[in-house]
C-alpha cells in the first residue's frame, strides 16, 4: 500500500491504517528505535508510542513524507524512553553521545520554541544537507539521524574509524559556520 493510501486511512479514523505502517515501515522503526536504544523491549514499546502518536496526529497534520514524519515520532519516542532510562541508570550510551556531539552545533529545543523558527532551522539544516557531497550526507544522516555507531558508519563506507570520525567533525564545524550564517548560533 503507498503512503497516500495510507495517510487516507488514518483520515478516515480507520484502523487498518496502523496495520499497513506495521507492515511497511515496522522493521525500519524498530531497527532505529532499538539502535538508539539498545533493548528490544523499550524498541517495541517506541514503535507502540509512534503508532499512538501517528494515530492521534492525522488528522489534523498531513504529512509531506510518511516514513519521514514516522522516523521523527519515533526518534521523539526513542529519546523519551532514553531520558525515563538515564534518569533510571544514570548512564550513558551511543543515543547520549551523539546527541552531545551536536549539542554545542544546534540550538536547543527550548531556544528554538516558535513553529517559524522550528522550520527556519529545518530550511537552514536542508540546504547545508543538500549542499554537502553525497557521502558526507550519508555520514551525517547515518550517525546524527540514526545514532548509528562511527564503528558501523566506517564498516559501511569502507572507510577507517579515524577517518569518519575527523569527516564527521569537519561536518559539524561547517554546519556551526552555516546556522551561524544564517543567524541561529
Amino acid at each position: 500500500m503507498q503512503d497516500e493510501q495510507i495517510i487516507a486511512l488514518l483520515q478516515k479514523r480507520d484502523e487498518q491504517a496502523l496495520a499497513e505502517i506495521r507492515t511497511a515501515y515496522g522493521r525500519l522503526c524498530f531497527s532505529v528505535a532499538e539502535q538508539m536504544l539498545g533493548s528490544a523491549e523499550d524498541a517495541e514499546e517506541c514503535v507502540n508510542e509512534m503508532l499512538l502518536a501517528v494515530w492521534n496526529s492525522i488528522p489534523p497534520h498531513t504529512p509531506y513524507n510518511l516514513k519521514t514524519y514516522l522516523v521523527t515520532l519515533l526518534r521523539r519516542a526513542a529519546t523519551d524512553q532514553l531520558r525515563r532510562n538515564t534518569r533510571l541508570k544514570r548512564g550513558g550510551n551511543q543515543v547520549t553521545q551523539t546527541l552531545d556531539e551536536l549539542a554545542e552545533v544546534i540550538p536547543s529545543k527550548e531556544s528554538v520554541e516558535a513553529a517559524v523558527d522550528r522550520r527556519a532551522l529545518t530550511a537552514a539544516l536542508r540546504q547545508f544537507l543538500n549542499a554537502l557531497p553525497e557521502q558526507s550526507r550519508q555520514m551525517f544522516l547515518e550517525r546524527y539521524y540514526f545514532a548509528k555507531p562511527v564503528q558501523v558508519i566506517a564498516e559501511t563506507h569502507q572507510m577507517r574509524v579515524s577517518a569518519v570520525s575527523v569527516q564527521l567533525h569537519r561536518i559539524r564545524k561547517k554546519l556551526k559556520k552555516h546556522l551561524e550564517k544564517e543567524g541561529f548560533v
